[in-house]
């Protein structure tokens, strides 16, 4: 725990402005009206950024209703009949067989309509909840003039001038575009421009296989559309763990998903009716649709920042201590356009903190060693803790205790096939290091090993915790118990 250097203040008088209105910006403002500052928030697109009407609640949405279809797959060999189809493998039926997938159409303009719907919805609680907090809202374009002065450019072309005592940056990233291929939001789409389509795309190239890339593909395939992953990469999702990852590409390519493995796109142009992927090594892919996958850039440019003394990366991202301050002392900065870990929980995290250090309470610096991260395809891919990767680079000893989801009763109740649950740990103290879960709801399964690891506790402990029979849980327990480590006392 640390406490703020800063001399003592009337909070009161304490004067906040915090230019981004996404969970870093929205977060930090609710700990900053609670120890008593004047606080004001600056945000272009509308409270909860990015995060809320763009990213991850459009996205998540999205990806909720193609696990609907997802789940009706498994329906025939549940003994389910749907829409007047034959039960899978029933006796004279022609093409029956377990495994056979059962498609329904899909009207993506009523599920675009709904998932803005919904963005806009809990952008509006946000907004709801800062007002009821005494929180000051301002739209419009912040940037910095000096480290404690915000002007700011409103919706309809005003000049504010906010004279502040502490700054937080929290403006997050954008969708990287190639120059080779510009988007223009019928054809040619970054993931911020997927819920303006009213018609499932017939053919969609998705390139970038890393998170973003690998949930819209899984998505879109679920929904019923003709997918094409471009990876440059050996496999999809290259930066998680190879077991997780080799799964969810055999379970793409089993749901009829096109996987171009190493295979780099150089550029895209529309034709007549769709659109051309040219790779680098001269390949044509055709498609109707594409979308470009490819990472993202921090919000910087255009915001004083170097001008006022802020020390950027050579990425473009601001530098920042584990308290979230910058290079100068009463600006700091959360969310993505740090570059810490792009996730809404870290980026929360981080305005917390940096609200907490600034207005002299005692905080607790950012450790990532218990951040849980999850993908949402379809198994979801959670994760908590060092990666075998990581264990593997640092030279650190582990014991990895690993069972399949395929045996555990309550999967199989459930259709459940694909997935698994492993556990990292210290083969000396047991201590559990690390862990990936792979099946359905990874996300909710994940927390207490979550907990294990943010706690230290070891695999003993986390066996000894009695569980629901039969529940998927269950597995999490029996991985636990393989990495028992008999006393030798």
């Amino acid at each position: 725990m640390t406490t703020s250097n800063a001399p003592e203040q009337d909070l009161q008088s304490t004067r906040v402005v915090i230019v981004g209105g996404g969970p870093g910006g929205y977060e930090a403002a609710l700990v900053a009206r609670r120890l008593g500052a004047d606080v004001t928030v600056v945000e272009q697109a509308g409270l909860g950024g990015a995060a809320v009407l763009t990213d991850v609640v459009p996205s998540k949405t999205l990806i909720a209703t193609a696990e609907w279809m997802t789940i009706a797959d498994r329906a025939p060999e549940l003994g389910i009949q749907l829409d007047g189809l034959p039960l899978a493998g029933a006796p004279g039926e022609a093409g029956g067989g377990l495994g056979t997938l059962v498609r329904h159409k899909i009207d993506l303009a009523a599920v675009n309509t709904r998932v803005k719907a919904l963005a806009a919805a809990q952008s509006a609680d946000i907004r709801g909840r800062l007002d009821r907090e005494g929180v000051r809202t301002v739209l419009g374009h912040g940037r910095l003039d000096g480290p404690q002065r915000v002007l700011v450019t409103t919706a309809t072309g005003d000049e504010l001038t906010l004279d502040t005592d502490v700054v937080l940056v929290a403006t997050g990233a954008t969708p990287r575009v190639l120059a080779e291929a510009v988007p223009d939001g019928e054809r040619i789409l970054t993931w911020t421009q997927l819920y303006d389509l009213q018609s499932l795309p017939e053919r969609l190239i998705v390139v970038g296989s890393g998170v973003t890339g690998a949930e819209f593909a899984g998505a879109y395939t679920s929904l019923g559309a003709d997918v094409v992953l471009v990876s440059s990469r050996d496999r999809v999702l290259p930066g998680e763990d190879a077991d997780a990852a080799e799964l969810l590409e055999r379970v793409f390519r089993s749901r009829g998903m096109t996987v171009m493995s190493q295979s780099r796109a150089a550029g895209a142009r529309r034709t007549a009716d769709g659109v051309e992927v040219t790779l680098a090594d001269g390949r044509v892919v055709q498609g109707s649709h594409v979308l470009f996958a490819v990472g993202s850039v921090p919000t910087t440019a255009g915001l004083g920042l170097e001008e006022a003394g802020v020390r950027l990366k050579p990425s473009g991202h601001i530098e920042v201590d584990k308290v979230s301050r910058t290079s100068v002392r009463n600006i700091y900065a959360a969310g993505d356009v740090t570059g810490v870990l792009p996730l809404a929980s870290v980026a929360a995290t981080q305005g917390r903190i940096a609200m907490s250090h600034a207005l002299g309470d005692a905080v607790t610096p950012l450790a990532l060693r218990g951040v849980s991260a999850n993908i949402f395809t379809a198994p979801e891919i959670a994760t908590v803790g060092l990666s075998e990767a990581a264990l593997q680079a640092q030279g650190t000893h582990y014991t990895v205790s690993m069972l399949p989801l395929a045996r555990n009763p309550r999967a199989k109740m459930l259709g459940v096939r694909d997935g698994f649950i492993k556990i990292f740990a210290h083969p000396a103290s047991g201590t559990v290091l690390g862990a990936v879960l792979v099946g359905p709801r990874a996300s909710e399964s994940v927390f207490p090993l979550t907990l294990a690891v943010t706690h230290r506790m070891t695999a003993d402990q986390v066996a000894e915790a009695v569980t629901v029979y039969p529940s998927m849980s269950g597995t999490i327990a029996e991985v636990a118990r393989m990495l028992h480590h008999r006393s030798e006392d």
